[in-house]
């Protein structure tokens, strides 16, 4: 555990740390504590589990070979930090390294740099790429059929149902009992966040993985150069025992869409199917879900167009 301005980048600990956060590969290094290590274990979603912490004595750090292209925008104390993700995500650069690099205030203005909470630089990383993602998305023809995709890993179940329509997306998590974030021993606990075409305003409260599974369901669009609505369904089982951050939620949906689809001709067909597919009841996804509903209840100019 080290204390540090958010503006204050002197020292040699702070150094040391933005190296690491720099670095191309894992860097190997020792530390010596002021005492011994203590704490509980801290669970967040976003992040990994955070374990016994101590104050920093000393450091010992190999000398890192930085990313070039990473570092190439750290040198450059002209460009924007907003401009820097975008290009570096562009060039092929994992997004895990751009959140690291981004938390250390790696980029932007010279003088208005900072460093950023974990959580927070994951996802501010998300959320800009996505939003960049979704401009290039909206100009896309619609899908032409109704599409769901699947996987499942760590005792998590995942769907993701697209249609066609203009951009629209929603993510729901169904927690079962006894899980981290539902303690409850009885009753499931179902949440969620959507967005229409213009977006949001406000933050979602499901969270960082709202924004990490749009960033998933954004990529997938845009390499097929379509547009569509999409809900992603998520169900935590009981073996889900411990949070281990919004990779998680960013990786398994980038998964089940790298999928071969199951395809509908109708939207009654797919939700038919998300009814023998998930453990959860159909009626209750409808209930929770405003772009499911939205679908099953708005008329379209289609509906009046005689086929």
């Amino acid at each position: 555990k080290y204390r540090t301005s958010i503006r204050n980048f002197s020292g040699k600990i702070v150094e040391f740390t933005r190296e690491i956060a720099l670095a191309a590969r894992p860097v190997d290094m020792e530390v010596i504590f002021e005492k011994k290590p203590r704490g509980n274990i801290a669970l967040y979603d976003e992040v990994q589990p955070h374990g016994p912490s101590a104050p920093i004595k000393k450091v010992w750090l190999e000398n890192p070979k930085v990313e070039p292209r990473i570092e190439k925008a750290y040198y450059d104390g002209d460009l924007k930090a907003k401009d820097a993700l975008i290009e570096l995500y562009r060039k092929g650069v994992l997004i895990s390294r751009i959140q690291k690099a981004f938390s250390v205030g790696a980029f932007g203005v010279e003088e208005r740099r900072k460093f950023v909470p974990t959580r927070w630089s994951i996802t501010a990383v998300d959320s800009t790429i996505g939003n960049e993602i979704k401009k290039k998305v909206k100009e896309y023809p619609f899908i032409n059929e109704y599409r769901i995709y699947e996987t499942q890993s760590l005792d998590n179940r995942w769907l993701v149902l697209m249609y066609p329509s203009a951009w629209q997306y929603e993510l729901i998590e169904a927690w079962y009992p006894n899980t981290t974030w539902n303690p409850s021993k009885r009753q499931i606990v179902i949440f969620g966040d959507h967005e229409f075409y213009k977006g949001r305003s406000t933050y979602a409260t499901i969270g960082g993985c709202y924004y990490a599974a749009r960033l998933a369901t954004a990529e997938a669009l845009n390499r097929e150069r379509r547009q569509a609505g999409v809900v992603v369904l998520r169900e935590i089982h009981p073996g889900y025992i411990m949070p281990v951050g919004v990779w998680n939620v960013r990786e398994h949906v980038r998964d089940a869409l790298r999928k071969e689809p199951r395809k509908f001709e109708t939207f009654q067909q797919a939700l038919a199917y998300i009814s023998g597919a998930m453990d959860i009841s159909l009626k209750r996804w409808i209930e929770t879900s405003e772009l499911i509903k939205d679908r099953l209840h708005q008329r379209r100019i289609e509906d009046f167009v005689e086929p």
